[in-house]
């Protein structure tokens, strides 16, 4: 073999190996996100294939580094909104016994756009299904409206009315920047189920005692203040990366007890917007004394989790909120002191299989 040939072969060996490099170099984009070691704001590069297209004319979008959010839906599309919740309780007594119970609640709907007149939507409501059960001491009730009513008594009239509620559709009318105008058709579903229950409850009393029980909670000031906490969380101002605000409301009747919510816009880049939360309600004590008697009460709440948003429509995509409430409850003679603890942990989440 003459230098020349040996020259060539080694010529074309660094020609692949410079192929190969290039190749295997991927094109990258950047995300804007907090470091959770120091908590500021970093711009981190990753692959590009790995990021989804933000629209220009995108929902949730950056304008001077301030994020505001609005809805970009499309005609004719369907946009899933499932909530799901599970509380585990444990309850301790004086003697140290203690008994736990486990309740799921699953409601699931989606929203069909019908039309867009200037910045309204004319959506669709479809209730789809509801889901709910119990366990404790090693047995499990459950109502599902997708499954056959249930043998036990005290569970068809519920299985009946759950049953009735869905299969329904309601609309609604909503503007771009996500504020409910209306929800209409629940007079019919009201009929629904009346006419459901006719073959449980005969009496009419108190079949109307029932359907005026449901509407208590279904309604339409209750499904818009649902609606609006779940589907708009960004501030009207807009926020930006790393910004933190606050909300609070009532948590009992008299309105003396505020949950209070810390919201952060923690990460923004991929379609997708994450908004980090904390905060609960501060621990409370409450003591009442009657004659050697003294009664103590004691309760507080912490919350955390995340909310994603889709970038491009607004819509969210994903909700998961733990929440942990602690309540103690005691007597005292002045001698001898008798507790009751109870601890519950919940699982609140939103589109539970989009995570």
């Amino acid at each position: 073999m003459t230098l020349e040939n040996i020259r060539m072969k080694n010529i074309a060996a660094l020609a692949l190996i410079s192929i190969a490099l290039v190749s295997c170099k991927k094109e990258t984009a950047t995300i804007t996100k907090i470091d959770p070691k120091t908590g500021k704001t970093i711009t981190v590069e990753v692959p590009a294939d790995s990021v989804k297209e933000v629209k220009a004319d995108a929902a949730i979008k950056d304008s001077l580094g301030v994020f505001k959010q609005s809805f970009k839906l499309e005609k004719g599309k369907t946009y899933p909104l499932t909530t799901y919740q599970r509380d585990t309780k444990t309850m301790t007594d004086p003697q140290g016994k203690t008994m736990t119970g486990t309740s799921e609640s699953t409601d699931e709907m989606n929203f069909t756009v019908n039309d867009i007149k200037g910045n309204v939507y004319d959506m669709t409501i479809n209730l789809i299904g509801k889901r709910n059960s119990q366990s404790s001491e090693g047995k499990t009730i459950v109502v599902d409206t997708k499954l056959p009513l249930p043998k036990e008594d005290d569970l068809k009239m519920i299985w009946t009315v759950n049953k009735a509620l869905t299969g329904n559709k309601l609309n609604m009318k909503m503007d771009t920047k996500g504020n409910v105008i209306s929800i209409t058709g629940f007079e019919a579903v009201y009929t629904k189920i009346s006419d459901a229950l006719k073959n449980i409850v005969k009496d009419a009393n108190q079949r109307a005692s029932v359907v005026a029980s449901l509407k208590e909670s279904f309604n339409e000031k209750i499904l818009k203040d649902q609606f609006e906490k779940n589907l708009s969380v960004i501030p009207k101002k807009g926020v930006k990366i790393g910004e933190k605000w606050s909300t609070s409301e009532s948590a009992d009747q008299a309105g003396k007890i505020k949950v209070t919510s810390n919201y952060t816009l923690k990460n923004a880049g991929n379609g997708v917007i994450e908004i980090s939360i904390t905060g609960g309600i501060p621990k409370k004590e409450e003591k009442k004394t009657q004659g050697p008697m003294t009664h103590s009460m004691s309760s507080e709440l912490s919350q955390n989790g995340t909310i994603k948003f889709d970038q491009n429509t607004g819509w969210i995509t994903n909700q998961n909120i733990s929440v942990k409430t602690t309540q103690v409850e005691s007597i005292s003679d002045g001698k001898q002191t008798q507790s009751m603890k109870s601890v519950s942990n919940s699982s609140v989440m939103v589109n539970p299989s989009a995570k």
